[in-house]
């Protein structure tokens, strides 16, 4: 009997010893960290719907997780009650299963900046996207001329050019620009106040014409002191019948035509485009580039100025003229003399 007793316990402490054993090492099995790939890394995709068991395969053959088993047991002990996310993620380094799931279940997807200044046309952030490799130039360009999203503000708009909002966007690797020319302009949405299309109504100005002269002011300077004068310049002129006369319109129609090599010349003054506001009075059909929110607002609500022109001090500053005797005078000296004097160095 005692001899049975002792088999009995010996037995019972080797299934202890085995149990414990198996759970040490089931434990260092899922809690180790592994890399099955011999890439400097791997991209995962979790497709929208994915069942658990699929992502987990997914992850096995990436070698983000050294197989099904193990990503069985890990979801047992930590991934209860979350939920997977779906996107792209990256896996660069050795990785214990509880960390992989945790990226997944945070949804840390791989995101790649980039950010449009403000002021781009629709072109220059076209190039922008070819050159992050997201997509063509041509693809942005297609999707930036479908108006659509856009009519409710501006009925009138041929193209989304200035309703594209400058910001800097995060963007899974696959992003199309449908996808973020719709992001754009559901930004620019967002950032444009109803106060703003009150105050230009109020001017008699609709909102294209609004972020119309924004697009000026965001061309012509990039000092926050000085939006609220530009924008009060072109207002003085709207209101007093002038010309706008403003060189990046110029500019802008000479890229239009594809005669843009980097100098305004006499004759392009002259240039016959609508947007040449030497030859045509009033505002430009639309927008000649992106405006940020604060040229937008300047051009909402301009200074209280008597302005009527301006010339470049030549470091991004400005001399404001209210007759055409001053502006003369300031050309004379910002532009005739200073280049003059710079020559005689």
């Amino acid at each position: 009997m005692r001899t049975l007793l002792k088999a009995g316990l010996v037995l019972v402490v080797l299934a202890a010893v085995v149990a414990i054993a198996g759970a040490l090492w089931v434990r260092g099995r899922v809690t180790a960290p592994y890399k099955g790939y011999d890439a400097a890394e791997v991209y995962v995709e979790i497709p929208p719907g994915e069942p658990t068991l699929a992502i987990g395969r997914r992850l096995v053959e990436a070698g983000v997780i050294r197989d099904e088993w193990t990503f069985r047991l890990s979801w047992r002990w930590y991934g209860r009650g979350r939920t997977l996310k779906a996107g792209e993620y990256r896996f660069a380094e050795p990785m214990t299963p509880a960390a992989v799931l945790d990226r997944i279940a945070r949804g840390e997807v791989v995101l790649i900046p980039i950010t449009f200044p403000e002021g781009l046309t629709i072109e220059e952030m076209a190039a922008l996207f070819a050159r992050h490799e997201f997509g063509t130039a041509a693809d942005f360009i297609a999707a930036a001329g479908d108006p659509s999203p856009i009519r409710e503000l501006d009925a009138d708009a041929d193209t989304l050019e200035g309703y594209l909002f400058p910001d800097t966007y995060h963007l899974p690797r696959r992003t199309t620009a449908a996808q973020l020319v719709d992001r754009m302009v559901a930004r620019f949405q967002s950032v444009f106040r109803p106060e703003w299309a009150e105050a230009a109504a109020a001017r008699g100005l609709t909102v294209r014409q609004l972020v119309t002269l924004a697009s000026l002011v965001e061309k012509e300077t990039a000092l926050a002191d000085e939006r609220t004068i530009v924008a009060a310049v072109y207002h003085n002129r709207l209101r007093l019948g002038m010309p706008m006369q403003a060189d990046p319109t110029v500019i802008y129609a000479l890229k239009r035509l594809g005669r843009w090599d980097g100098n305004i010349r006499r004759a392009d003054l002259q240039v016959d485009s609508p947007y040449n506001t030497y030859r045509y009075s009033g505002l430009p059909p639309g927008p000649i580039a992106a405006p940020g929110r604060a040229s937008i607002e300047a051009a909402a609500n301009p200074a209280d100025s008597p302005y009527l022109y301006f010339v470049s001090r030549n470091d991004g500053s400005h001399v404001f003229s209210a007759t055409l005797d001053e502006h003369n005078r300031a050309v004379r000296e910002w532009q005739i003399e200073f280049f003059r004097r710079r020559r005689g160095q």
